[in-house]
């Protein structure tokens, strides 16, 4: 419980103070800030033996263990045909306590609203002393320090501040709202379930924030976004949105269709560099892709008391007779959800298992985690030793992250790199020799050296894990914030080799690109917000396909892989020119003195390259 202590002094008029917090609202202060702590207001928490914060843990505890324990005893009376009615002392314990722990959560939630209420009541204009001009802050611990002016600065009333962060908020009630957040007896996620409205709850938390931390928002943005469709799905106590521009590259000619293609980006000549790689795809005929795998992984780890126990287990699930039972346990989560196959991996007494399977037009990952559920669930059964280790659904469905590890999601891992997970797709296009030479402006014996010196040798010399690539995850990234897929993602959905050859006698350049594991998604997360809506429309892929489930995801897959076709293909054109450093320099800064300077450096070494390749063709006339 907080405890704030204050000096003693006659009270004030009341038309003081309204003159006093009016004058400080003028400053841009909020009226209820004082050179003193506030008094000591009594909450209905106070009536506990023990703070609030460890009653509810306790009580949380008690009423989850006890409820698990219960579970776990019924379930063994079904199997052992014992009644239900029929209750040990244990037993009437654990329902006493679950019915207890129950009740005072009940409970909880009106002493939270009691506390709240008086609060919020008795916290009226506190008490000012010493001058008009002393300057207040607030820490996030809610304590109030005071911050005297120098002595050899003369005060000037009502002078305006060009730096403040207080602003006037709709109403009263709103200002109200505000102090009870910095206070601390409002929670600042519980406002979008207080106010009802989203929008408001934004701006509110926002207020709060700028005086809690005494720094401005100005600049971030918060009209003109839809908050009602972030709430529960997207991102949890908004105070505005960031803004992305988004350009389009193409038209990328993949598979006979045309494709303009929307990237998020803050990177300059990245669109152009990858627009031009288009145009040379373009004007070759186009490019093929194929979808050679799809499936979404999910991989919890289960623990034994020993080794060999966990191999049998590791023997029941890859054995073949033993999929089909599993599959139909599995796909009960879904009607999308097919599971394709199960992967084991020990550990000592610990079996990490990979299950994958397809997953429509979502993502899928919280799809393959229902399914998963309903595997482990069913093995309890005949492995009833077996403990479940780094594996919930709901944990899974808030946070995103990985179960096992062994999945492996948003880290480099060679099991996505060998095995593959979401869409795996190859590319590929012919380039003619004259598209190289007035396009590219190189040579395709110039390309294909690079590509073996720089994206095979180079990285296998750096030791790179799915990184066989000039810059993948460039094209990637830009695709998926404009689209709204996970940008942490990134890391395997960029696992990717560009293969370079001279094919046709030497004349012409075949490139490909493999990426086996591109996680992308039509459907949920946030493809459903209205600007990345737009640009999944904008390629024909928006929503899940009524046709063909996965289909439309499978599509996104192959315009990721065409875009990284075009900008692998552009970038090693421009290194192997010396042109990419020329066009950051000119593109990425804002310095003209840089910028000329490149200029006529760019120029010393177009000069140095003339006459080095002369000079190296020479011989061979």
């Amino acid at each position: 419980m907080d405890t704030h202590r204050r000096h003693t002094k006659p009270p004030r008029t009341t038309s003081s103070q309204d003159g006093v917090g009016h004058h400080l609202h003028h400053k841009g202060l909020p009226p209820s800030i004082d050179n003193r702590s506030p008094s000591p207001t009594p909450k209905a928490s106070d009536a506990l033996p023990l703070p609030l914060y460890l009653t509810n843990a306790i009580f949380f505890t008690l009423f989850f263990s006890v409820a698990y324990y219960l579970l776990l005893r019924w379930r063994e009376k079904i199997r052992n045909s014992t009644p239900l009615h029929v209750v040990t002392f244990p037993e009437i314990a654990a329902i006493v306590s679950l019915l207890a722990s129950f009740i005072y959560l009940l409970c909880f939630f009106g002493i939270d609203f009691v506390q709240s209420f008086i609060t919020r009541s008795s916290h009226h204009a506190w008490e000012l002393e010493g001058s008009d001009d002393t300057n207040f802050l607030i820490n996030k611990d809610h304590l109030l320090v005071t911050c005297p002016p120098p002595a050899n600065i003369a005060p000037v009333p009502n002078s305006p501040n060009p730096d403040t962060i207080i602003t006037p908020l709709a109403s009263v009630e709103d200002e109200e709202i505000v102090k009870s957040v910095i206070e601390g007896t409002l929670p600042s996620y519980s406002l979008e379930a207080k106010l009802g409205d989203c929008k408001r709850a934004a701006m509110i938390r926002r207020e709060a924030l700028q005086r809690m931390t005494g720094r401005s928002l100005e600049g971030l943005p918060i009209e003109g976004f839809d908050y009602d469709s972030i709430l529960g799905q997207c991102c949890e106590m908004p105070v505005g949105y960031v803004q992305i521009p988004v350009g389009v590259a193409g038209p990328l000619m993949l598979n006979g269709t045309e494709f303009m293609v929307p990237m998020a980006t803050t990177e300059g000549c990245l669109i152009a560099s990858t627009n031009r790689g288009c145009k040379a795809i373009y004007a070759s005929g186009g490019a093929s892709s194929v979808l050679y795998a799809d499936g979404m992984t999910r991989a919890p780890v289960v623990r034994f008391e020993t080794a060999k126990r966990a191999s049998e287990l590791k023997l029941f699930l890859e054995a073949p007779d033993n999929f089909d039972t599993l599959s139909i346990v599995f796909n009960r989560s879904s009607r999308f959800g097919k599971l394709q196959g199960i992967q084991c991996a020990m550990a000592g007494k610990n079996l990490y298992i990979r299950f994958k399977c397809s997953t429509g037009d979502a993502m899928g990952m919280n799809m393959v985690s229902k399914g998963v559920q309903n595997v482990l669930d069913f093995l309890q059964t005949d492995f009833p030793d077996m403990e479940v280790i780094g594996i919930s659904v709901f944990l899974h469905i808030l946070s995103g992250a990985d179960i096992g590890n062994y999945c492996s999601d948003k880290k480099p891992a060679a099991v996505n790199w060998i095995g593959g997970r979401g869409k795996s797709v190859v590319c590929e296009a012919i380039i003619k020799e004259e598209i190289v030479k007035k396009v590219l402006k190189t040579s395709v014996a110039s390309l294909v050296e690079l590509n073996m010196l720089k994206n095979l040798a180079g990285s296998a010399i750096a030791g790179s894990l799915g990184g066989f690539n000039a810059h993948a995850s460039n094209i990637v990234s830009a695709i998926f914030i404009a689209t709204g897929q996970d940008p942490a993602q990134n890391v395997e959905s960029s696992n990717c080799i560009t293969m370079m050859e001279a094919v046709n006698d030497g004349k012409d350049l075949h490139i490909s690109v493999t990426m086996p594991s591109i996680e992308v998604g039509t459907v949920g997360g946030g493809t459903q917000l209205a600007s990345q809506s737009a640009c999944l429309n904008l390629l024909g892929v928006k929503d899940a396909s009524k046709e063909s489930a996965g289909s439309n995801s499978g599509l996104l897959a192959n315009i990721v892989a065409g875009s990284v076709l075009a900008g692998e293909l552009s970038l090693m054109a421009a290194i192997s020119q010396g042109q990419l450093v020329n066009s950051h320099m000119k593109y990425n800064r804002s310095s003209k003195d840089i910028s000329q300077a490149a200029s006529l450096e760019r120029r010393e070494w177009s000069s140095n390259d003339n006459k080095r390749e002369i000079k190296e063709k020479q011989p061979e006339r």
